[in-house]
Order: C-alpha cells, then structure tokens, then sequence
C-alpha cells in the first residue's frame, strides 16, 4: 500500500540515509502532493472519511502507520497515472522548480519501493526530468546589507539575536538551515571557527570574523537569556545557540519570518530572503580576490561548478575579467 511504504521511506531516510529533518520534510510535501492527486483520481467511489490520514512529518516514526486504512494500492501507480500527476501540477501553475523536485522525490522513493518488494515497478524511472533554467543568484551591495542590519532593536535581547544572526550569515556565508542548528560546543570564539553541519550531513570548519564572534559572545552572555522578560522565555536548551522566544530552538520558518519583517522595513522585501545573504558574501569575497576553489570550501558546495555561477553575478567581476581577457593594442 502507498502510505505504508511511504513511511517505511521516510524511516528509511532518517535510520539509513541520515538525512535531515529539512530533507524529510520536502519528501513528506511531495508525497502528500501524489497522495492528494491519487485520492482525486483513484478513489473517487469513496466518501472523503474514509481517506486515508496525511503522511505526518511532526509524528513520532513509531506512530506513524496508525491511523485510518491505507485503502491507496501503490501498486495501480503506473506511468499514466504519475504523467497525469505531473500535468495536474501544470494545471494548477506549479513552477517548473517544483515540479521537478517533485519527480526527483518520486523517482527516488519508487526506486526504494522496488528495492524493498513494496512496489512492482518504479512508473517514474524513465520519464524525462523537465530542464531548469539556471538561475543566477541575487545579490545586494554592503550599503544595503548594513542598511538591513540596522534594523533590529539591539537594545533588546530578541533583537540582538537577530541581529547577530545577520552577522553571522554575512560573516562565513551560512546556509539558515546551517544556522539554526548551531550548538555552543561549535564555535570557538577564540580561535575565530565554527563548525557546520551542512548539506547530506558533512562537516566543514569556517572561519569567523572577530566582529561576528564579539556579537555572539555579547548575545550568549546576555542577562536575560535566563529570564522570563519581555515576552520571552529563559533558556531551556543549554544547547543551542539561537533561542525563540520559549527558550528552545530557533526553527528556519521563525528566521525567514523575523527576516522579512526587517525586510520590510528596510525597503528590501520582496528583493532578497535571509539566503540571499550567503550569495552576497560569496560574491564579495570573488571581488575582493578570494579564488573560487577557498569559496567553494567555505559555501560547502560538492562541485565547483555551483560556485562558479556567482562570478556571473556582479558586474565588477565581468568587467576585471574582460579587462584581463582582452587583447592590448
């Protein structure tokens, strides 16, 4: 059945592949999306009761399966079936990017399907993956990145946690997801390096400005980081580094919401996201000199050629290499 096998995948991925909670997730979103259209198109006899429960990421693993029965047989999910899903997603104006990771999803989760006698075919493994435009990253000046950093309130402990994030991203181009999971025992604020868990799981160690490491010092110090004041909670996770305002973990969605708050403020919403800032530091590192491979390193990126593409963003990089290639007269 569709759903069983779906959470045996998602199990697999957490047990097996080690994968993060993020990655999980996007697999959840994909599969509900299947799941949505199949319940539409598949079981169009049945009363909407009788449907089976959504694939639950927050759920504990080991509750998972309960719920109502898994009336979705995976094994009627054919090729017509997943290209009348992909024209589904067409209809309804999901932008070609989507679209893709959703097939990306589905082949790889078929593929475990049929690997594990949960399915008897894998009905995505020859269908032709839509081509991406690549898109060029955005970038922003040091005017309005300061302009964007004098936005939160440093006078409060919240808005000095936000703010030292801002300085920490624009300092070793972290990934939000890289940000959030952060651990005390990571940083070394004498040696000026933190430790990042990135992408699929791999460490890298990256250096830190003195600045950078001076706000995080001042923000893990605060008196009332151990206080109920001001709408906050004191400290429950001794752990991490950045704290919501219950004193636990701060979760990627809260950054990207407290982000577009001084976006908006800042006149820079709707231009630029909380990642975009670890384009811009990437692209001011190639202008001030430093080679692409060091990037590479510091981005965490597994091939250079996703690094390569930030010289295509700033137009005193095209000009220095067209001055560099062009023949003197």
């Amino acid at each position: 059945m569709f759903i069983q096998s779906a959470y045996q995948f998602l199990e697999h991925l957490r047990s097996v592949k080690n994968a993060s909670e993020h990655t999980i997730r996007n697999y959840c979103i994909d599969l509900n999306a299947l799941k949505n259209y199949l319940e539409a198109s598949l079981l169009k006899n049945c009363k909407q009761e009788d449907f089976p429960d959504k694939i639950c990421f927050h759920s504990p693993y080991k509750d998972r399966w309960k719920g109502k029965d898994d009336i979705l047989p995976i094994e009627t999910i054919d090729k017509k079936a997943i290209r009348g899903f992909l024209a589904h997603l067409s209809e309804h104006n999901q932008n070609k990017r989507t679209i893709v990771r959703r097939l990306s999803s589905l082949r790889t989760f078929f593929r475990y399907a049929v690997s594990q006698n949960l399915a008897p075919l894998n009905p995505v493994e020859d269908l032709e993956t839509p081509k991406l435009d690549k898109k060029i990253p955005v970038s922003i000046s040091y005017d309005q990145v300061k302009k964007m950093f004098d936005q939160p309130d440093c006078n409060s402990y919240l808005g000095l946690r936000d703010r030292v994030m801002m300085e920490l991203l624009y300092s070793s181009g972290l990934r939000v997801s890289e940000l959030v999971a952060l651990n005390r025992a990571d940083i070394d604020t004498k040696s000026l390096l933190i430790k990042l868990k990135g992408k699929g799981k791999k460490e890298r160690i990256v250096p830190i400005t003195k600045n950078a490491a001076e706000w995080i010092t001042t923000y893990l110090n605060h008196s009332e980081r151990h206080m109920e004041i001001d709408g906050h909670q004191p400290e429950v996770d001794s752990q991490a580094i950045f704290l919501n305002k219950f004193g636990t973990r701060l979760t990627m969605r809260s950054v990207d919401r407290h982000f577009d708050k001084y976006l908006k403020a800042s006149g820079l919403a709707n231009k630029i996201t909380p990642h975009t800032i670890r384009h811009t530091i990437a692209t001011h590192w190639l202008e001030n000199g430093m080679d692409l491979k060091t990037v590479q390193v510091m981005l965490g990126h597994s091939s250079l050629a996703t690094t390569t593409i930030y010289t295509q963003v700033s137009t005193k990089l095209k000009k220095k290499v067209y001055d560099a290639a062009h023949p003197r007269a």
